[in-house]
């Protein structure tokens, strides 16, 4: 690849220019929805083991109590507060994803931008607009590889997520043009995170570096901390690195005029998005045939649904959430997808495990993420087909405004029955009213 110069310096300057004004009032309100999910899954994960075992570790090394970490009563320093509810958003794969890329956004993002909330005093315009730019630039640097870079094996939430939380903390510092490219220099040598550990609380550990490294990464360049000229797009740069053959359209056309965030998907299952258009079949056809017994499922999907949830064979809920063959056989057996359902005790359900054993998939580029094509064979031999061209969720099929407010709802009350998170949705619905949000966090805390 040749190097291309000036690449970063257009991306620190669009992060430094634009301004509230800016923004349209839909993209305004898809932050919200984005913000509103993010809080339902943090507090969804932020008791989970790997949680747990991160706060554990990371709390003998931080004598700081300068941030909150969403849903918990404990505080502590910003950078590690950024971590942990990075992790604890990502946890249960039931963020976010941005469908062009694949990339879950708002998990590494909205965490650096809370915890600068808590170092600066910060209003809900400018919080709202570093978050937007922040959403922009972590998918368009995902767009540039796309689409080899997650097949590849790179976890392109934690490899991008850190560039978005980089330049999301230095519009609210307000940096410099040259300032912001130092910035992005910072979190562009800090780019991690691999599909291996994909079902594993090893893969928590690149989403929090994300979002603490790409908010470290803006405090450095805030005190004068150096980087190179071309990160991004430099003859060893970045792009370079990644091996894949830049789609410069994707990473700068249109910069300012269209927004990546109207292209947000918001989770209605914890599990991988390519399998959320199956479970919306199996689901609907359960309900369908309430009585009717199951003998063996097919489906044909996009090549992504094979490559990352093709695995029959799985032993632990985490693993559960990215195969395929357990989320369909649990959905036909209990007639749910929901976190009870990609848990250790629904993975040793006897039913469920025998269902999982008849679930094939095949691979078809002419479908898209959000498509797929069933058949159902019944026990008398009948065959069923379904298909569907949009995910529930997705950008093509949304979720409604309310059904977002009611999974936060229920992740709250399913750790503390009287957790009133009204005031936390209120709050984020007219963020763009505040004149200061130093507390949104605290009020995903049960009181």
């Amino acid at each position: 690849m040749l190097p291309r110069q000036g690449v970063t310096p257009a991306l620190a300057r669009f992060v430094a220019s634009t301004r509230w004004d800016d923004i349209p009032d839909s993209v305004r309100h898809e932050a919200k929805r984005a913000l509103l999910n993010f809080f339902a899954v943090a507090i969804a994960g932020c008791r989970t083991k790997p949680i747990e075992l991160a706060l554990k570790s990371l709390a003998e090394f931080s004598g700081g109590k300068q941030a909150t970490i969403v849903g918990r009563t404990e505080r502590i320093d910003a950078l590690n507060a950024a971590f942990l509810n990075a992790a604890g958003a990502n946890v249960f794969d039931y963020c976010d994803t941005h469908l062009p890329t694949v990339v879950h956004p708002t998990s590494p993002l909205a965490p650096a931008v809370l915890a600068m909330a808590e170092l600066r005093k910060v209003t809900g315009p400018e919080f709202l607009l570093a978050f937007i730019l922040g959403f922009e630039i972590e998918c368009r640097v995902g767009a540039v590889v796309s689409p080899g870079h997650y097949p590849k094996g790179w976890h392109i939430t934690s490899t991008c997520g850190v560039f978005g939380a980089a330049a999301a903390a230095a519009k609210l510092l307000g940096l410099s043009e040259t300032q912001i490219v130092w910035a992005l220099g910072n979190a562009s040598t800090q780019s991690a995170g691999l599909c291996e550990c994909l079902g594993w609380p090893a893969k928590s550990v690149s989403v929090g570096n994300a979002a603490r490294n790409g908010l470290f990464s803006a405090l450095l360049a805030d005190k004068g901390f150096e980087g190179p000229p071309e990160p991004i797009a430099g003859a060893q740069g970045w792009i370079a690195a990644m091996g894949e053959p830049p789609d410069w359209p994707a990473l700068l056309d249109n910069l300012g005029k269209s927004w990546e965030v109207a292209n947000n998907s918001i989770k209605p299952y914890p599990a991988g998005f390519v399998i959320h258009p199956l479970l919306d079949l199996a689901l609907d056809w359960r309900q369908e045939n309430p009585n009717a017994t199951v003998t063996k499922v097919t489906a044909r999907g996009n090549p992504l649904l094979v490559q990352r949830t093709d695995r029959p064979e799985v032993a632990t809920g985490r693993e559960s959430q990215v195969s395929l063959q357990h989320a369909v056989a649990a959905a036909l057996v209990l007639g749910k997808a929901g976190l009870e359902q990609f848990t250790d005790a629904c993975v040793n359900d006897p039913k469920v495990g025998a269902l999982r054993k008849h679930i094939t998939v095949s691979s078809d580029p002419a479908i898209s993420t959000i498509a797929v094509d069933m058949e159902f064979t019944t026990s008398d031999g009948k065959v069923h087909k379904r298909s569907t061209q949009a995910a529930r969720g997705s950008a093509a099929n949304p979720l409604k405004d309310a059904e977002i407010e009611r999974k936060l709802r229920d992740e709250a009350r399913s750790w503390n029955a009287r957790h009133d998170i009204q005031p936390l949705i209120d709050a984020v619905w007219t963020l763009d009213k505040s004149a200061d949000v130093s507390t949104l966090a605290a009020l995903s805390v049960p009181r």
